[in-house]
């Protein structure tokens, strides 16, 4: 079966909160595949890797919807409703690669305005720092 991991190792492996681990659990992304006779929650290789998976879906905007939907196309052995079929999981690929390309160029943009300002705040400072100098 794989070793497993509590949540404490799982958090610290991905640097998620433990808060955040256990809201995926409560809405079904990411749910551990047994519990500890204590009862912690226990996770295996294939479950960090999901969790993974949903930390690089994050910063491309994806709601909960539709990150249940491209975790089942993407591992369809944890289908948890109708399993689809080879060809509609093409097709749902192929949607979401182009809504996450769409989204990734949109991240682009807002990085280069965002350096851009950077950049000028660094002239700024520059310049304060020059003119300061000179006066001394």
């Amino acid at each position: 079966m794989g070793e497993h991991m509590q949540i404490g190792e799982v958090a610290e492996r991905t640097g998620l909160s433990l808060r955040t681990i256990r809201y995926y659990e409560e809405v079904g992304l990411a749910v551990p595949s047994a519990r500890s006779q204590g009862g912690f929650r226990l996770y295996t290789q294939s479950e960090l890797d999901r969790l993974h998976l949903i930390m690089r879906m994050k910063p491309l905007g994806f709601q909960l919807e539709e990150m249940r939907e491209l975790l089942e196309v993407l591992d369809p052995d944890h289908t948890t409703g109708k399993p689809l079929t080879a060809s509609q999981r093409r097709a749902r690929l192929r949607e979401y690669t182009g809504t996450a390309e769409e989204r990734c160029t949109k991240l682009r943009a807002t990085l280069a305005t965002a350096e851009e300002f950077a950049d000028m705040l660094r002239t700024r400072l520059h310049t304060m720092q020059s003119t300061r100098s000179d006066q001394s």
